[in-house]
């Protein structure tokens, strides 16, 4: 094989594989180098897995209500080893989808580890130990990120799991500690306390999704609540240890008071850190910060000339899309082209339910930045499409700057929240104000009506 490359992607992720579509569509030939299966984390051990085992327990959860709606059936069972059966099939397929797209766009890819020996050269060290020299005018990083394990002792007893485990496991406890109140682990938390498992949440912070809304935070806390998941948050874990029965012990420290929760499975969900190893070659480096993030300026460019990296692995906004905005970005400047997304609005998205999505600032954020905004806020209760559909108390809220009405954030809780936050992305990129969103006829009865209606609110 010619291993003369114009661009090399290290990492076959939405960030990696986007961009060697991207290089190839602009006539450069590229070669993509992963060592794990194609899709990276967010198809193999992320996104794609957890929504496919979260869109098979909610029609559990929700068959299991059917009689209040009139719906009646009986022996209604989730077998978790076929929902994980299906899984797999989803995933398999998605994977196989990006391999037909690598050979369209006649990518080289090669089954192995990247690691960059200087500007302009790359090794791949296959899983036999052979190796290749790649050669290249550019480079893009995109290996992604792993899960966080804090120093906790104990932390790797069996049991004990992160994210990438539990979603390999189809198991389903009695009891489960969740170490962490972010997103992830609030979607397994949501996950497992619908399947019947008796779920406690430790989070070190003071209120869950803590990044987020506070009233999202506290409106989510009061839903899996009622469904019996108990969370503690300002908690600081000590250590974990086993008891005698062969239960987890989860210490922590609640106001400098020693507290525990006993539990069959303990997840750690404390976040993610960037992926670097053997990504350079002894005597190469590129500038990092202090949590060994690379840095780039805003091209994506990083310290050594040619050599670019996007995603995860310089930290920031660590989800599937802004990685792949990112690459895609970077393709451009390589190609002396203007970038094609704006990376300043990213929307964020908790697939709980209901679903949970932000994009732009809140009001909190306002206040702290010492802006002038009006809000506006629509309660979902009044939405007769989530009436009909018997959705929980959600809403809708707006900012807008208080001169220009200008969309500046958005804030939603709410069935299909996920995929109706693009439209207030779409606002706050294109500079929308409130009057002409509320110029827009929104369809009835859907839940997108809850947009018209907030922004005439």
């Amino acid at each position: 094989m010619d291993n003369q490359f114009d661009v090399i992607v290290i990492g076959g992720g939405p960030a990696g594989y986007e961009a060697a579509i991207e290089a190839a569509k602009k006539g450069m030939k590229t070669a993509l180098v992963e060592n794990r299966q194609l899709g990276g984390t967010c198809l193999n051990r992320g996104c794609i897995p957890t929504k496919t085992i979260l869109h098979s327990v909610e029609l559990y959860t929700e068959i299991q209500k059917g009689a209040e709606i009139g719906v009646h059936a009986e022996d209604i069972r989730c077998r978790m080893e076929e929902v994980h059966a299906r899984k797999e099939a989803v995933l398999e397929q998605l994977r196989s989808g990006i391999q037909s797209l690598m050979k369209k766009h006649k990518i080289c890819v090669f089954q192995g580890t990247g690691t960059v020996v200087q500007a302009g050269t790359v090794k791949v060290t296959a899983e036999d130990g052979g190796q290749e020299l790649l050669e290249t005018g550019k480079i893009l990083l995109a290996t992604g990120s792993v899960p966080s394990v804090p120093p906790i002792p104990g932390a790797d007893l069996p049991g004990v799991m992160t994210s990438d485990t539990i979603l390999s496991s189809p198991d389903v406890w009695p009891r489960l500690t969740i170490i962490g109140g972010g997103v992830i682990g609030m979607e397994f938390a949501a996950i497992y306390s619908q399947l019947g498992c008796k779920v406690t949440v430790v989070e070190f912070l003071d209120r869950i999704l803590a990044n987020m809304d506070k009233e999202i935070s506290q409106s989510l806390k009061m839903i899996l609540k009622k469904r019996d998941v108990e969370m503690i948050t300002g908690a600081k874990v000590e250590e974990i240890l086993r008891d005698k029965d062969g239960n987890l012990i989860c210490r922590y420290a609640e106001k400098d008071v020693q507290k525990e929760t006993v539990s069959e499975a303990i997840l750690i969900a404390a976040g993610r850190r960037v992926n670097t190893k053997d990504l350079f070659e002894e005597g190469f480096s590129v500038k990092t910060n202090e949590k060994g993030q690379i840095i780039t300026d805003c091209f994506g460019q990083t310290s050594a000339a040619g050599v670019y990296a996007a995603g995860d692995v310089t930290g920031g906004v660590m989800l599937a899309h802004a990685a792949t905005a990112q690459a895609v970005n970077a393709v451009c400047h390589m190609a002396g082209e203007e970038p094609q997304f704006d990376l300043c609005v990213i929307p964020g998205c908790v697939y709980t339910s209901p679903e949970i999505a932000s994009v732009g600032i809140s009001a909190d954020d306002a206040k702290k930045m010492g802006l002038d905004v009006i809000t506006k806020k629509y309660p979902m209760s009044a939405n007769g499409k989530s009436l009909l559909s018997g959705q929980e108390r959600g809403f809708m809220k707006i900012v807008a700057d208080a001169q220009s009405h200008k969309i500046l954030g958005a804030q939603m809780m709410c069935a299909r929240a996920t995929d109706m936050i693009s439209q207030f992305t779409a606002a706050i990129v294109n500079g929308l104000t409130v009057e002409q969103m509320a110029a827009v006829v929104y369809p009835h009865p859907t839940f997108a009506e809850g947009i018209g209606e907030t922004v005439r609110g």
